[in-house]
């Protein structure tokens, strides 16, 4: 994209301006992902607060906290009619066209949760449970307590199932457990969506426990030590989703506190990554609350060799929904972040929020989602559909689009450039007094008269800059956050959410920008500090785009494509020649004061 100075300006002033935009323009992609300030969540009172009756716990709680201390007795005393225990592990399939669950009724929880339209980078379907975390931390729709020993026990008990082998949704699972004394029901309903229903109770000796229904560890790709394209690891994206009184927060990876409860209302709480999520919808959203988890794995550095001695740690976070009455009925959401998917998918209650918010697209927000949506016609209605032709026509669009703009704003510093000499003598009138002087300001003044005497718009030449940055911006944080572009290819490139393996985009990137720099006349600026942008701004890009989602590279590249054509033929007009004659009589001028200069000095010395 064309990159204006400011024709307002001269020497110092305009490198100035410059210098400003080029840092405001680092510091707001160095800092995109702290736009959205991060809550922590509210930590819970300690367990032994919670079994000595604290006051304003439930009775529920209080309840599970003690619970694995009377299990052993009560089992014993317990008459051997009401026990429900299976013999042997088995196994439950449920499975529609979206998605393959795999049950098991230790525990009665999830060991594989296959997305049937979704591929993993080895090209097999993606399995979102994280087997590694699960081993250590737990499986999918297992249970939580505030108590250990009691939440082991009944996440390793052998449940009685409703079926076993392969149920096809629409469907009923249901899975029963009692040792005499504790006595626990999980039922799952399944339809043709993304969504199940569940509904779960934990007894001992009659009395309710509080139990939570947990997605402990672990969401979406397996990939957590691999790039992802944006100079991190995968599992760092993750975070923990919460939506209360109609506002989200999105609480990050360093922010969730391990065991800590957030109490409702809330409308919808769990956990997600860039592009899947597992969220709970719970039936009473005011009696509902949530358990955050925050554990750490180690995985080889190189996934290829899986070295044992050379692992790093990467955060694991998940999270558990509960209601206060110690029965939970939710619907749990297990999927992609897709826009119109989550958009079909609301809370409970009259006017309820959709899930779409579990899209984070930043500061902006609008203009990202606008994007998007214009992204998507063009691929569904015009490309073959391929999203890499979509980037390119829409980045066309766009320019031709701005270019009545760069034209107005190629006339209005040429404007600026012929009042030059007018503002010059205006400023050599007032050179005597200093900035503080009250008769600096009427010099200010003048100026300013004779520019709207003249026509001339002060900002004209910011324009483009101020409407392409945030386009730009919007970019940049939609296309590495919608699962759409996810292994989406274009030509040499395997996936336009992550960087291009071989950098070649990035390269093209330095050239084009470089060309942009040298085709854009800036007659207003000092020819030795124009050189020195038409070298750090090529740079500066080809750092942004080398390990960033190549889609943003694509756009990019092909704005400056647009841009060299058209500020080529503009250049050839009778406006583009007077600003090329206005800047080499600048740089003759320069040239000769610096010769002039220079001789003097040599003159001296003899």
């Amino acid at each position: 994209m064309a990159e204006y100075s400011n024709p307002n300006q001269q020497g110092g002033q305009d490198m100035k301006s410059l210098m400003i935009m080029v840092v405001v323009f680092i510091l707001v992609f160095a800092g995109m992902k702290y736009f959205m300030p991060q809550k922590p969540v509210e930590q819970r009172p300690t367990p032994a607060a919670t079994q000595s009756g604290a006051p304003g716990q439930p009775a529920v709680a209080q309840q599970g906290a003690a619970a694995s201390g009377a299990a052993g007795a009560a089992a014993s005393a317990a008459p051997q009619a009401n026990v429900i225990q299976a013999q042997d592990e088995t196994e439950t399939t449920v499975e529609n066209e979206l998605y393959r669950i795999r049950f098991t009724n230790r525990g009665a929880q999830v060991v594989s949760w296959v997305l049937k339209k979704y591929k993993d980078s080895s090209g097999l379907p993606l399995d979102l449970v994280q087997q590694q975390a699960a081993k250590q931390f737990g499986y999918p729709l297992s249970l939580y307590t505030y108590d250990a020993a009691f939440t082991a026990k009944l996440n390793q008990a052998l449940y009685v199932p409703s079926a076993k082998g392969s149920l096809a949704s629409p469907a009923t699972l249901s899975f029963q457990y009692s040792d005499g004394a504790t006595t626990v029901h999980k039922t799952f309903s399944f339809d043709s969506s993304y969504v199940l229903h569940a509904e779960v109770s934990v007894t001992q000796n009659g009395a309710p426990v509080r139990s939570f229904l947990s997605w402990p560890a672990g969401i979406g790709d397996q990939e957590s030590t691999q790039p992802s394209g944006r100079g991190q690891n995968n599992s760092a994206s993750d975070v923990v989703d919460i939506m209360q009184a109609g506002k989200v927060d999105h609480v990050a990876v360093k922010k969730v506190v391990g065991g800590a409860t957030l109490q409702g209302p809330f409308q919808w709480a769990g956990v997600s990554d860039l592009y899947f999520a597992a969220v709970f919808l719970p039936d009473s959203p005011d009696t509902a609350s949530l358990v955050s988890f925050h554990n750490t794995i180690d995985v080889p550095k190189d996934p290829t060799k899986k070295d044992p001695n050379n692992t790093q740690a990467i955060p694991e976070i998940g999270a558990a929904m509960g209601d206060l009455s110690g029965i939970t009925r939710a619907r749990v959401y297990v999927g992609p972040k897709g826009i119109e998917i989550l958009k079909a998918v609301h809370a409970s209650g009259p006017n309820a929020p959709s899930l779409e918010p579990l899209i984070d697209f930043g500061f902006f927000g609008p203009i990202a989602k606008g994007l998007f949506y214009a992204l998507h016609f063009l691929y569904e209605h015009v490309t073959t559909p391929n999203w890499g032709w979509a980037i390119v026509l829409l980045t066309v669009l766009i320019n031709i689009l701005l270019l009545p703009l760069r034209v107005s704003t190629m006339k209005s510093s040429l404007k600026m450039q012929r009042i030059q000499p007018q503002i010059a003598a205006i400023k050599e009138r007032y050179k005597k007094y200093k900035i503080n002087d009250p008769q600096y300001a009427e010099m200010n003044a003048e100026v300013m008269a004779l520019q709207k005497r003249e026509g001339v718009n002060m900002f004209g030449g910011c324009l483009p800059m101020l409407i392409q940055f945030p386009l730009l911006f919007a970019f940049y944080r939609m296309l590495p956050n919608v699962v759409e572009l996810r292994h989406a290819h274009w030509l040499w490139l395997p996936d336009l959410s992550s960087a291009d393996p071989y950098h070649i985009l990035p390269v093209f990137m330095i050239v084009t920008q470089f060309l942009v720099q040298f085709y854009t006349p800036s007659p207003g600026v000092d020819p030795a500090q124009q050189r020195m942008m038409a070298f750090t701004m090529p740079a500066f890009t080809g750092f942004i785009t080398w390990n960033y989602a190549s889609g943003l590279a694509l756009y990019w590249a092909i704005g400056n494509l647009i841009t060299i054509g058209q500020q080529a033929v503009m250049n050839r007009t009778s406006m583009g020649q007077e600003m090329r004659d206005i800047a080499a009589k600048r740089a003759r001028r320069k040239t000769g004061v610096s010769a002039k200069s220079g001789a003097k000095t040599i003159a001296a010395r003899r």
